[in-house]
Formats: C-alpha cells, structure tokens, sequence
C-alpha cells in the first residue's frame, strides 16, 4: 500500500480549492517576474534555488521569481527540496521515505531510491517520516511545482529532506550525499533550498543584518553564511538548507549566485515595524 504524505497547511497557508490555487498562483508570478514560460532542455544551468515559505500572500510572490528562472532554464526531472524543521519531530536529517506527496493539485511521486541512497551516506541522515507530518516549509514549494509541470508531457519526482540539525558539519554532510547523485547527471536535478530572513523586526534592522547572509551567500560562501547567522544574531530559520545547496554548488565547482528579489512583509502589510524578510536566489553553474 503507497504511503502519501497529506497536506498540512492547506486552507492556511495557500488555498484548498485547486482552481483558486491555480489562481492564485498565477496573481503571484504576475505580481512578480511575470507568467513562467517552462521549457524542457537538454542543458540546463540552474543547480538549484533559495525560495521562502510564509503565507503565500506574503512571500508567494517572492518565491515565483526563483520558479520564473527555475521554468525559462529547464524543468529537470527530480527535484531535491531542503528545508527546516520547524515541528522539532524526528531526526537530525530526516528524508521523506513514503511514496508520494499530496497537494490540491494532486500527488507527486517520491524519488524513494534516491533518498534510500542519500540516507544511507552518514549516520546523521535517516529516513523519516514524523520530521513531516506538519512542516510546512517544503509543502508550499509544492503547488509552485505543480503549477510549472502543469500539461507539459514530463515525468518528474521530488525528494523531501528537513534539516533539524543546522550546523557547518551537517550541512557539508548532506551536500557531499546529494553531489555523489547529481555530478554526473546534472541536468536531471534542481536543488530548493527553502528559508525565510530575518523575523520580527524593523524592516531598516532586518535589512541591516540580512546583509551579512545574503553577502555571504552571492559569494557562495557557506561557512560564512552560517559563521554571519550566529555572529549578527540573524533570525533566519533556514541557514542549514542554503548552506547544503552552497556546498553542491562548490563540489560541483560551479556556484554562481544571483540575487533575484528580497523583501519582507512590509510590503504585503504596509507595516514595516515589525517584519519577517524573504528572498530568491538562484544558484547556477
């Protein structure tokens, strides 16, 4: 019997009705970059993304400029998701070992071979299940997924992994298990590495001490990243995923880094006394 992993934060944190959630979606991609326009090429050369996880009314449109660049390179045919632990269940390093996920869009099937295979590599990563019960971090990169691979005639799967342990050493740990997969068949991956920025503060202080993290991470700059998070106090909760996606990118000797769009809840609110800040990055070779 398949096990499939439901939706935790539909009707929450993006709609529950799919035709308002293809709607929806589409608001946030005109809101930002403008329409994807997906194509499936041979070559592509985006190793992965930063994409942020609120509300989609308050990070979604921020979120689709990563996806944009993600459709006009290439839709790959697997795609690594990294994203905090929010919940505290589970392990350090904790891949989804069900078959599928669940969305209002449909499922989506696992790459359970590729996460036994990542798994297998160091103790600190294990396959398990409760890290994802409630995480919504990777689940509302779902749908955008969907939405991009909606009528296109290509066959694509996803692996979950949520990171409860956020350290230098984890994160080259799970980076050197996901390069020994894509190094020598890079097209057919894409990396998203899922975090929001500072939280709660004044959009001028979180701009300030966003700074530091988003240098580190255009210089592709994981130790940095990481060193910058504790050092200025920076309440960004995804620091781990972002420096795993570093790390692939530095193995693979190519990690180029593009800023695409940073801004915070302010924006969405007008209230910018107290804010939490999201970005997109794209990571390419």
């Amino acid at each position: 019997m398949s096990k499939i992993r439901r939706p935790a934060v539909a009707g929450y944190f993006y709609p529950r009705d799919p035709g308002e959630l293809i709607n929806y979606i589409s608001t946030l991609f005109k809101k930002g970059p403008g329409e994807p326009k997906p194509v499936i090429k041979s070559e592509r050369n985006i190793i992965g993304i930063v994409s942020p996880h609120a509300g989609y009314m308050y990070s979604g449109w921020i979120a689709a400029y990563g996806y944009y660049h993600v459709a006009a390179d290439g839709l790959p045919k697997n795609i690594i998701l990294i994203g905090p632990n929010h919940t505290g269940l589970g392990t350090a390093i904790s891949v989804y070992p069900g078959d599928y996920w669940e969305t209002p869009l449909g499922i989506v099937q696992v790459n359970v071979s590729l996460g036994k295979g990542i798994a297998e590599y160091h103790d600190l990563i294990s396959l398990d299940e409760d890290a994802h019960f409630n995480e919504h971090s990777l689940e509302v990169q779902i749908p955008f997924i969907q939405f991009l691979y909606r009528g296109l005639d290509l066959e694509y799967k996803i692996l979950p992994i949520t990171m409860m342990l956020q350290n230098i050493e984890a994160a080259k740990i799970l980076g050197e298990a996901i390069y020994r997969y894509i190094k020598d068949s890079f097209n057919d991956y894409l990396i998203i590495a899922s975090t929001d920025f500072t939280h709660y503060e004044p959009a001028e202080s979180a701009r300030r001490k966003d700074k530091y993290v988003i240098d580190a991470i255009l210089n592709c700059d994981p130790e940095a990243l990481i060193n910058n998070v504790y050092m200025h106090d920076v309440s960004m909760c995804g620091y781990g995923p972002v420096a795993t996606l570093l790390y692939v990118g530095k193995l693979l000797g190519r990690c180029n880094v593009s800023l695409l769009k940073y801004g915070n809840s302010g924006d969405v609110t007008g209230d910018y006394s107290s804010v939490v800040a999201y970005a997109s990055f794209k990571v390419e070779k």
